[in-house]
């Protein structure tokens, strides 16, 4: 088990000091339990809210007083301390409508979620575990605390929190608490659409997020509809020997951490069954498929309202995935000038991972898109020019020769093109030369 940090020692030791009980609980004890680092210290403590304020005087901020909660600010870090409470009747499938103090740390645990984040550990390294999170923890298991039904009505985000926790940690959901949550999938029609991202989102970047999404699609299925057609959908073509979701998420399973790129290798062929057609041999084909996927994929990353930055990435991903990218300096220039260094590496790590997920005789891709990422290092390593802040030459250059307005741009566009294709050295001298020679002669 790893050991608390001195900064979160400091706030237990300051809340007993005063004459509270106080003890981390919830999703850092798990980790701790596991040898993970947690990423968020939270303690509950039996001092009210107004008493913590004045243990912490200039240190505490009032984060959330009507759920007791307080944040403590110390140098290393920030520590959320709650009150013990009793929750209140829940009528919106999210929160309380109100909660009420108690003094009791085992009440206050019996309103979690699963047992592995129903645990409780104070300064001493005690551990309080009333509800069996420990075995659970060690037999891999997310089991409800209490009557599963009621904890997913209480909180439906809680159906998404089971199914991350399954994917990033790799537990299995206990059966009562799988029936469950897929009983109660509709819930999550309430629940706002950047809550449902921000558990999708890590659900992605989880080691078992494919083993996850096999298992429970039609949780999946109800903010996101368009995967459900995947499933079991044969593509009936000798290039893949799964069904289109069963490709996709062998896909996602290949790709690397990356949030964008996993979602990517996930939602890449979306646009297959509304594309599907057979020819007259029986083969399967999916014309215009890419477009489609990036059509769908786009309304399904807008409806859950994630950041524009990454919806834009995931869509060019999509975009681009089936597109050939010639292995020479000319077509890897041409990509990186589109997409950049960092967004073309992702693209051939999603080309990877897309022909990972077809029939292994066509594996031998592999080595085309290991010389595409051969002769991107060697452009990279000689500084190879891709961009217009790399070309030797700038707008007030060509202003210089004459050049005004739309003219200077579409000037800058006509000399980088011309590097790119290895038709002119990236050099100013012949830069500005060809400029001025294309230049109409002046009217008389």
């Amino acid at each position: 088990m790893g050991d608390l940090l001195e900064f979160v020692k400091t706030v237990l030791h300051a809340l007993e000091e005063a004459g509270y009980e106080a003890w981390c609980v919830g999703g850092c004890v798990r980790d701790l339990l596991l040898g993970r680092t947690p990423e968020d210290w939270d303690v509950a403590t039996a001092a009210l809210p107004e008493e913590t304020m004045a243990v912490f005087g200039e240190r505490a901020v009032p984060t959330g007083l009507k759920h007791g909660t307080v944040t403590v600010r110390t140098a290393e870090g920030a520590v959320e301390v709650t009150t013990y409470r009793l929750d209140g009747e829940y009528r919106d499938h999210r929160r309380p409508e109100s909660v009420s103090f108690t003094r009791s740390l085992e009440e206050d645990l019996a309103r979690r979620d699963f047992t592995v984040n129903a645990m409780a550990l104070n300064l001493r390294g005690e551990l309080r575990d009333p509800f069996g999170g420990q075995a659970d923890l060690a037999a891999g298991v997310l089991r409800c605390v209490g009557e599963a039904d009621r904890r997913f009505e209480e909180d439906a985000l809680r159906i998404l929190r089971g199914l991350r926790f399954a994917a990033v940690l790799g537990f299995r959901l206990e059966a009562d608490a799988a029936r469950s949550l897929t009983r109660n999938r509709a819930l999550l029609e309430g629940i706002a659409p950047e809550r449902v991202w921000t558990e999708v989102r890590k659900l992605l970047q989880g080691r078992f997020a494919a083993e996850t999404l096999r298992a429970y699609p039609r949780v999946i299925g109800v903010f996101w509809p368009e995967i459900l057609p995947m499933v079991g959908f044969d593509q009936r073509n000798i290039h893949h020997c799964y069904d289109v979701w069963e490709h996709s998420l062998h896909a996602l399973d290949a790709a690397p951490g990356d949030a964008a790129l996993r979602c990517a290798a996930l939602l890449h062929d979306i646009g297959k069954p509304s594309t599907f057609t057979v020819d007259g041999a029986g083969v399967g084909h999916f014309y215009g498929h890419a477009a489609r996927s990036c059509e769908l994929a786009e309304g399904m990353l807008r409806r859950l309202r994630c950041p524009t930055s990454f919806r834009e990435r995931v869509v060019r991903l999509v975009a681009w995935h089936d597109r050939d990218i010639p292995r020479t300096d000319r077509g890897i220039r041409r990509a990186l000038r589109a997409l950049g260094e960092e967004e073309l590496r992702l693209l051939l790590a999603l080309k990877r991972a897309d022909n990972l997920a077809q029939a292994p005789a066509f594996w031998d891709r592999q080595r085309e898109i290991r010389m595409g990422e051969e002769i991107l290092d060697r452009l990279l390593a000689a500084e190879a020019c891709f961009s217009l802040k790399q070309l030797a030459v700038r707008g007030e250059d060509l202003l210089a020769l004459g050049l005004r307005g739309p003219a200077v741009g579409q000037a800058l566009n006509t000399l980088l093109n011309k590097v790119i294709d290895g038709e002119l050295p990236n050099d100013r001298v012949a830069l500005l030369e060809f400029a001025a020679g294309a230049q109409p002669p002046a009217a008389p």
